[in-house]
């Protein structure tokens, strides 16, 4: 049983849907996050995946993503239970190979999708993240927010056809405020568009229309009291890490993955 306030909202909307989610169930190991997360997301939305730690925000996305196996529920994407194009999905871990040029890394992962940039797109997307003129520096140079930059730029270049679902963990870590205003009108402009974006966020996201709380998915042994306490609380610390923290991947592996989901069920 779960409870009977859950807090979902969505614009309305008379467009296509792109991902379906029936009955979901997070768990990480044997222990249940949550159970029977719905959710529609349509052409035109972007939904804000919210809850509190240790509920499974990055955990859903990689199910999503392919990543992790999805053990009960079901996922509709683009109205068949298959992966026929693989999502973009960017995660706390970047993907940006250190021996690698900038130009060479944003080549890369555009090439995950199909994408064979030219030089003037590469130089028009760094330029989009404040990394103009960083076309030949080793990645290994770059700080935090830089690489961070790096991979976000693809963002510029993706178009519908060839991700209609972006999935995005924390896409604002690390940026500056212009960054992430910058970030959130391509995001909306994505969703303008036809496509459809789930990201988790601490931060506002000013330009969703559609919002999820897993914290409303809570198994009955994982609310009220058991999450209330403290004793519960040292026992989720230590023995569920947030999420971050916990899975250690990339978009080069994501990739890998996703081939093997392109013809296959969930």
């Amino acid at each position: 049983m779960h409870s009977n306030n859950r807090s979902f909202s969505e614009s309305s909307h008379s467009t296509p849907t792109v991902l379906a989610l029936q009955d979901i169930t997070i768990q990480r190991g044997d222990f249940p996050l949550c159970e029977g997360v719905t959710l529609s997301l349509h052409s035109g939305e972007i939904c804000h995946l919210v809850g509190a730690n240790g509920t499974g925000k990055t955990t859903l996305l990689m199910q999503l993503a392919g990543l992790l196996p999805l053990l009960e529920g079901e996922v509709i994407y683009q109205g068949q239970p298959t992966l026929p194009i693989a999502p973009l999905y960017v995660s706390h871990q970047l993907g940006i190979h250190p021996s690698l040029t900038v130009k060479q890394n944003l080549t890369f992962l555009l090439n995950l999708y199909g994408i064979k940039p030219t030089a003037q797109q590469i130089e028009t997307a760094l330029d989009w993240v404040d990394l103009s003129g960083f076309e030949n520096m080793g990645s290994n140079q770059l700080s935090a927010g830089q690489t961070r930059r790096v991979t976000l730029a693809r963002l510029y270049l993706m178009r519908v056809e060839q991700t209609p679902l972006w999935l995005l963990d924390e896409p604002f870590t690390a940026l500056d405020v212009s960054m992430v205003a910058r970030l959130q009108q391509r995001l909306q402009d994505f969703a303008n568009s036809g496509g459809a974006v789930l990201m988790t966020s601490h931060q506002p996201v000013e330009v969703a229309n559609k919002s999820l709380n897993l914290s409303d998915y809570l198994p009955d042994y994982s609310s009220d009291d058991f999450l209330s306490s403290d004793e519960s609380a040292d026992y989720a610390s230590s023995s569920l890490p947030d999420d971050e923290n916990t899975i250690n991947t990339d978009n080069d592996s994501l990739h890998n993955e996703s081939l093997h989901h392109d013809k296959g069920t969930w």
